[in-house]
């Protein structure tokens, strides 16, 4: 389990079907759904604010989740959060998708089924409407969303949703081997395998 620490009486919440990796990090007023996964170097800090990831969203590697005080920062149901991302006092709605590196600001909402494309800039109190791909520094409204990408962004959800079940039973430390007995393991027989939207594309 992740490094959990309580302050001022706040005691993070984590629900038994949630990963949290032990190297993310918790503090205080946050509350992990079922199903959801966090990612290692995650960090989220609700001593200000109160932080919540609804059931089965995920939030990757370097996230950063954080707010003033007495506000809120929430990832809605199947939201999906790329990594190195920073989430500040803002609401990113059910289903949608923030790309790696992007930094929402203060009172930022994200309607559902939304992209947010990679490293975009999205300024305090912008509203991101729902089915809507927005991008850039300062991020702005780019064009509507097929019903390919939603399909696309749903199959990668369902990947890191599987992910966390995962590693509840296959993660745990390990040493490093000097050398690799057998082939690196492929995808699961059976299970569609999540590539790039370009590649999602050109099938």
């Amino acid at each position: 389990m992740a490094r959990i620490y309580s302050f001022e009486g706040n005691v993070p919440v984590v629900h038994p079907t949630a990963f949290v990796h032990p190297d993310a990090v918790l503090i205080g007023s946050v509350d992990i759904g079922p199903g959801c996964y966090v990612g290692p170097l995650a960090s989220l800090r609700g001593d200000f604010g109160h932080i919540a990831l609804r059931a089965g969203s995920n939030v990757q590697d370097g996230c950063v989740l954080h707010c003033f005080p007495g506000a809120d920062t929430v990832v809605e149901e199947d939201g999906h959060v790329g990594h190195g991302s920073v989430l500040h006092g803002c609401r990113v709605g059910r289903d949608s998708l923030i790309g790696m590196k992007s930094v929402l600001m203060d009172g930022v909402v994200v309607g559902e089924q939304a992209f947010v494309g990679a490293g975009s800039f999205v300024k305090s109190r912008f509203l991101v409407p729902e089915r809507h791909l927005v991008a850039g520094s300062p991020a702005k409204v780019v064009r509507e969303l097929t019903a390919d990408e939603i399909t696309w962004k749903g199959n990668g959800t369902a990947q890191y949703q599987k992910l966390a079940q995962r590693c509840l039973t296959g993660l745990h430390p390990a040493e490093a081997a000097t050398e690799r007995a057998a082939a690196p393991a492929p995808a699961r027989p059976g299970e569609p395998e999540h590539v790039t939207l370009h590649a999602y594309r050109s099938r």
